[in-house]
């Protein structure tokens, strides 16, 4: 197949002086949780971002210096040459597939506590940090003197030498988010300073010129110089308005050699797809192209060729960047070029890949489950080594788990039958795609369904509910249970490890709800013991049908583990504009006569509240009595031809929707003529070397 004419424009090269992009494809700098520590696997992981088709691939922030380091943070370093062999890999990994490499060069000032170096944190004004994990640290940084500005602005292009040297083509000035110094000089609500470098715009964008024309200076002759902008401020509103972010804009608009433009803070920039959709930033692009002769790019979390040529059509940008789509499909762009649409793995906008970088650990992806497994797994988003065999393999369950352990398997080559006891397939995701702001989710079951539908080796049993004697009559070699998970019914979680005592209230799990059923009485307390998407959600879909609602939860405030993904703050205000009564910090502890006791985890203070009826948000039981059943009749495997019994995903132990797909494919990426001891199987790791001793 050949690229349809209309996306012709996607692949017009475009200069960034001193170097070209072949394309108008750019992934933008993105986190991912390897950085210093893993680098090799980060380095192979933007590798085959390169072979996918992007024009550009970047790095994540790189720290240019021990007094502006992000502990516990873990991302990559250019303090000094030490760090050069680890970015000469991430280049050439990325040019070998003819993609240009770009550097991010940041100084975090008051936005890191230096808790690795034990440095005195430094910034326009003596503030406490406000640092990027979202911790209150007890640390605050110094104002900076004249002196410290000349030295922080040496560190620049020496880092920028640095990068150079590894053989980056684009080193930039990140001064976006607030996270960074410039950024940080430029905030009216962070910079009180009297001096140069303060009061007016044209004081408070010095060290953000400065600091440009240093980097020229060092590394214009053969790098390209971007600058990564804000073009506005979302979490305060104070830094900087609409009309200063133009003139702001103005005062530097030829130093550059391009213009990165998002919103601040990062949690705006990259809302979910339960608060956002795709391209919710283009209103604040639509001045900002126009005050510069030079190349624009930006995001829009966009996964459709369409709307990517739209926004450059419409003159917004120049280059249509993306971090989350290309995670979700690094191939997006060849796939556009070889005219493979339907091919196309579309991010779902949940943003389990920033928990990546706020859990200190490799990125991982819902949709693509090769994500951070690239070098120490030896998965590819879209190669997978053949079959070693002609075995017949029984997918039990067409929930996330199984639709991609059977797409895998099916794409080796194997013989697959997968069955289901719906007669719709997608599991948990079906589901979970009905409630409020989750609809997008619905991807993961749609591209997987597309898929296997391509293969005339996988054979689909729809309404088929098999019990232990029918799987045996399948005649399958192996068989793979991935039946998915119910939730528990009587408060047994994190908190209780015994039954809560309920007496004469109606009782409601989350699989109640999301089958259809509902409370008959007003006043309903949700107890949220799960502390992650699912008890907010169904908050909020119990009040737009008219119910009142207690959300009851141990932590100090909903949807405490959404931190990790930025969605906490859209969600807590989302359910107090709502209504919804958050009571944070007790327990639930018992039931009567509708009436809940609640129970403060610290004081062991009780109060009652009225309870109509009561959702239960616990914990999860793997729904696995069809694998128990198959191995009660183990002594009867030989005479069917079975040879193995394996649960995955859900129904071994209950997890994220990302962690189910991932489970799928790691059997079908494992699988020969019988799955590895789940205990043995190998992972490549990356080691420090050791210092010469003392």
């Amino acid at each position: 197949m050949t690229r349809d004419p209309r996306y012709d424009i996607l692949f017009e090269p475009v200069p960034i002086e001193p170097v070209v992009a072949r394309y108008r494809l750019y992934q933008v700098p993105h986190c991912n949780g390897m950085g210093h520590r893993d680098p090799t696997a980060l380095a192979v992981m933007r590798g085959v971002k390169a072979e996918g088709g992007w024009a550009v691939v970047c790095t994540e922030q790189v720290e240019v210096h021990p007094i502006s380091e992000m502990t516990p943070l873990v991302e990559m370093r250019l303090w000094d040459d030490a760090d050069i062999p680890a970015a000469v890999c991430v280049a050439e990994l990325i040019h070998r597939h003819g993609a240009l490499a770009g550097c991010e060069l940041g100084h975090n000032g008051m936005s890191v506590s230096n808790f690795y170096s034990r440095e005195v944190p430094v910034g326009p004004r003596c503030l406490p940090i406000s640092a990027v994990t979202s911790a209150v640290d007890p640390v605050q940084a110094r104002r900076m003197d004249k002196d410290d500005i000349r030295t922080v602005r040496r560190w620049h292009p020496a880092a920028a030498l640095r990068a150079r040297t590894a053989g980056f083509d684009l080193v930039y000035v990140n001064s976006g988010l607030l996270q960074c110094i410039t950024d940080q000089f430029l905030s009216r609500l962070l910079n009180d300073r009297i001096d140069d470098y303060g009061g007016s715009l044209e004081n408070r964008v010095r060290l953000l010129r400065e600091m440009i024309e240093d980097m020229k200076n060092a590394v214009g002759d053969r790098c390209a110089v971007p600058v990564r902008l804000s073009t506005a401020d979302l979490t305060t509103g104070l830094s900087f308005d609409r009309a200063e972010v133009e003139d702001l804009i103005g005062l530097i608009a030829d130093l550059p050699d391009l213009f990165d433009f998002h919103l601040a803070g990062w949690e705006y920039d990259s809302r979910t797809s339960r608060f956002a959709d795709e391209g919710h930033g283009e209103e604040f692009l639509k001045g900002p192209k126009q005050l510069t002769s030079k190349p624009v790019v930006a995001v829009g979390r966009y996964t459709s060729p369409d709307a990517m040529v739209r926004i450059v059509r419409q003159g917004l940008v120049d280059l249509v960047g993306a971090a989350r789509p290309l995670i979700a499909d690094p191939f997006l762009p060849r796939k556009v070029e070889e005219g493979r649409l339907d091919d196309v793995r579309e991010c779902i906008g949940c943003s389990i890949c920033v928990s990546g970088d706020y859990t200190m650990s490799p990125i991982r992806c819902t949709q693509n489950p090769s994500m951070g497994e690239e070098l120490r797994r030896g998965w590819h988003p879209e190669r997978i080594r053949p079959k070693t065999s002609g075995a017949r393999v029984l997918v039990v369950g067409a929930g996330p788990a199984g639709l991609e352990c059977a797409r895998a398997l099916g794409q080796r080559g194997y013989p697959v039958v997968l069955a289901e006891t719906s007669d719709v397939l997608g599991g948990r995701v079906v589901r979970e795609a009905a409630l409020p702001g989750l609809g997008a989710w619905i991807r993961v079951r749609d591209h997987r369904v597309l898929q296997i539908d391509k293969m005339p080796n996988i054979e689909l049993y729809r309404a088929r509910r098999l019990d232990a004697a029918e799987v045996q009559e399948v005649g399958a070699a192996h068989v793979v249970i991935a039946t998915g998970t119910r939730w528990r019914r009587d408060g047994i979680g994190r908190r209780h490890f015994t039954p809560i005592s309920v007496q004469g209230t109606p009782v409601l799990t989350p699989d109640d709800l999301m089958d259809g059923s509902r409370p008959s009485g007003r006043r309903i307390v949700l107890f949220d013991d799960d502390h992650y998407y699912i008890g907010g959600v169904l908050a909020e879909l119990l009040v737009k049908e008219g119910h009142e609602v207690d959300l009851v939860t141990t932590a100090s405030e909903p949807s405490t583990w959404t931190r990790n993904t930025m969605e906490q703050g859209f969600i807590q205000a989302r359910l107090l504009e709502m209504g919804v009564t958050l009571r944070t910090h007790p327990s639930l502890e018992r039931v009567e006569q509708d009436m809940a006791t609640l129970r403060c985890v610290f004081t062991g203070c009780e109060e009652r509240v009225p309870a109509d009826a009561l959702v239960l948000v616990t914990a999860r039981i793997p729904d696995d009595d069809l694998a128990h059943d198959l191995r009660v009749r183990q002594a009867d495997w030989a005479a069917a031809g079975l040879h193995s019994v394996t649960a995955i995903a859900d129904a071994l132990a209950p997890a994220t929707i990302a962690h189910a797909v991932y489970e799928g494919r790691r059997y079908a990426e494992e699988f020969d003529d019988g799955p590895v001891p789940t205990l043995d199987r190998p992972l490549r790791r990356e080691l420090p070397a050791l210092s010469p001793m003392p």
